[in-house]
Order: C-alpha cells, then sequence, then structure tokens
C-alpha cells in the first residue's frame, strides 16, 4: 500500500461516509451510540441474543466497521487517511475492547480483529483510542 493516499482512497472514503448515511445504518448507528455503554461482561454479552432490543442495531454496526477496517488491514485504503474522517468504529471497539474474550468465546475467534487491528495501526488510531477510552470512563463513571 502507498503511504500517501491518492484519487482511490478518496473514492472509498466517500463510499464508506455515504453508506454511513443510508438510513437504516444510520439508525443503527444512533441506538449503538446511544444506548450500548456495557459497564460489565453481562451487559457486554447481553447484545449478543438474538432478542436484545439492540441486537440488529450491534450486528450491523459492528459488522460494518469490520467491512471498513478489513479494507486498510489489508491494504485496499490508507489507514491514516481512513482514520482522519472514520473513527466511529473504534468508539464500538473501546467499549467491547474490555470483553473481547468474552465476545470471541461466545461468538466467533475473529469478531472484532479488523478493528482491533486498526486499533494498534498508527499513532492517529492509538491516540483516537486513547481518547475513547477516556470518554468511556468519563461517560460510565458519571452514570
Amino acid at each position: 500500500m502507498s503511504k500517501t493516499p491518492d484519487h482511490h482512497d478518496a473514492e472509498l472514503v466517500l463510499k464508506v461516509y455515504d453508506l454511513r448515511r443510508e438510513p437504516v445504518m444510520r439508525e443503527s448507528r444512533d441506538a449503538i451510540n446511544k444506548d450500548y455503554w456495557p459497564r460489565n461482561e453481562a451487559e457486554a454479552l447481553a447484545i449478543l441474543a438474538p432478542e436484545h432490543p439492540l441486537n440488529r442495531a450491534y450486528r450491523q454496526t459492528s459488522t460494518y466497521w469490520e467491512m471498513v477496517y478489513g479494507m486498510t488491514k489489508h491494504g485496499v485504503v490508507n489507514t491514516e487517511f481512513l482514520l482522519e474522517s472514520n473513527g466511529e468504529g473504534l468508539l464500538l471497539f473501546a467499549r467491547v475492547e474490555p470483553y473481547l474474550a468474552a465476545i470471541r468465546a461466545k461468538t466467533s475467534p475473529r469478531a472484532f480483529m479488523n478493528a482491533e487491528w486498526v486499533s494498534k495501526s498508527c499513532e492517529l488510531a492509538k491516540a483516537i483510542m486513547t481518547t475513547f477510552r477516556g470518554r468511556i470512563a468519563a461517560k460510565l463513571g458519571a452514570k
């Protein structure tokens, strides 16, 4: 992968943004970002049950970001260029990160593997994760 983003990277990032605006995806993102803030393993795993009210939104958002972050993991799009405008998936990852082993045991050993890779891939990703971990701690501490 080129270290310098090109028009191909720009086209893909714009497509990722466009897909985020799709009505069902926007609704799912809004639901997860508003209502999914697990405080413990039980809360993190509860969403995996098909009857959980956030299960569909969780599946849609988590697999969407895995697809997007897979593109950068495999060199299809420049990582830093993508993260400059697409860190939201890392916010979801930061919320599940403490419970990742349990989520993988219950679902798939590959769950969140692309988000995990991206979270460690470059200094920008590490900075985003630091910021998100702080926001999560503050939000959960305020409840």
